[in-house]
């Protein structure tokens, strides 16, 4: 339980991170910046919470989580111009948090006693659903939207980790190897420009 919780923390400090950033460029002042950075880390696990009818929700049960998010908020302010320095900062902060989302997701499901598909189905809401709040709130299209493989490595990382779990692998390391199945899904897809078929 402690690698689940210290994963859930930085998945939250991650996408709080990635929230700010969103809106760094578009005049926002303070406060709203650190409201996108908050629905960015608690919009995909309330979702979650929410379809699944667990009660309170994660971060009003937790005020660690609350904490954590307020030090994201923080550290983007305070260090945003360094961030954004660095290559492709936004797109390596939002991988690993959907990374970090899905699979705690998908054992949050699966200890709620759901089935293993509907396990996987709210592990990737989990993890997209934030980003696409954020991106709502930022006027940009949501990249669930694009043909850019987002959601479908999310899924796939859920699936991973559900067959992996289902052959009695130890729990700490099936969630690092899921994790880095993600990451390098999304990595390598956006590296050699892989995408999914066009509905055209």
């Amino acid at each position: 339980m402690i690698i689940q919780y210290i994963f859930e923390l930085i998945g939250t400090f991650v996408f709080a991170i990635s929230g700010v950033l969103a809106v760094r460029d578009k005049e926002n002042d303070v406060f709203g910046a650190g409201f996108t950075g908050f629905v960015t880390a608690i919009g995909g696990g309330s979702l979650r919470d929410i379809l699944l009818g667990s009660y309170p929700l994660a971060w009003i049960d937790d005020i660690y989580l609350v904490y954590t998010i307020f030090i994201g908020v923080m550290v983007s302010y305070l260090f945003s111009t360094y961030l954004m320095r660095l290559r492709k900062t936004l797109f390596l902060f939002d991988t690993l948090g959907i990374a970090l989302f899905t699979i705690l997701g998908t054992e949050k499901a699966l200890s709620l006693g759901v089935r293993v598909e509907i396990a996987a189905i709210m592990g990737m809401f989990s993890a997209v659903m934030g980003g696409v709040i954020r991106d709502t709130l930022t006027n940009t299209t949501p990249i669930l939207f694009s043909k850019e493989v987002y959601a479908s490595a999310c899924l796939f990382g859920a699936i991973f980790y559900l067959v992996l779990n289902y052959f009695g692998l130890s729990r700490d390391i099936n969630l690092l190897l899921s994790v880095a199945i993600i990451i390098a899904i999304r990595l390598l897809a956006v590296k050699y420009k892989i995408s999914l078929p066009s509905l055209k």
